[in-house]
């Protein structure tokens, strides 16, 4: 099908999710397949490709799984392994950091792994209307 549309010359369009996008960054079964999928990107017309603000994120967190699963360096995604957290949760506490902001989660389990350091994460049960220094 995708020769089809090449051969038409419209470009080659199509959403990409996460489990083909890593692909290209890690060597699993069909990374030929998403090498050459994404090859397309120097058709004439380029191909495009879309993704929703979640395809990075869940890509970090598949890089976060290799980290904890197959011993490969952690690099960027230091903040999750060293709390055993997910890329996911991690986003809002690296989102936090920086603004000097609480992160306030309904996570008993995420409040706990960040209760040591210096991110501050308070567990939405403990708070309390007004409450502006960390407990």
């Amino acid at each position: 099908m995708m020769e089809e549309t090449r051969s038409s010359g419209r470009p080659f369009d199509c959403v990409v999710d996460a489990s083909v996008g890593i692909k290209l960054f890690l060597i699993e079964p069909l990374s030929e397949r998403a090498d050459a999928l994404f090859d397309h990107l120097t058709d004439t017309p380029p191909a495009r490709f879309y993704v929703p603000d979640l395809f990075f994120i869940e890509c970090t967190n598949i890089f976060w799984k290799y980290v904890r699963r197959f011993g490969y360096p952690a690099d960027a995604l230091a903040l999750a392994v060293e709390h055993g957290a997910t890329a996911y949760d991690s986003a809002y506490v690296a989102l936090a950091r920086p603004l000097s902001l609480p992160l306030v989660t309904a996570d008993e389990g995420l409040a706990g792994r960040f209760a040591e350091g210096d991110a501050d994460v308070r567990f939405l049960g403990d708070w309390r209307e007004g409450a502006a220094a960390r407990s």
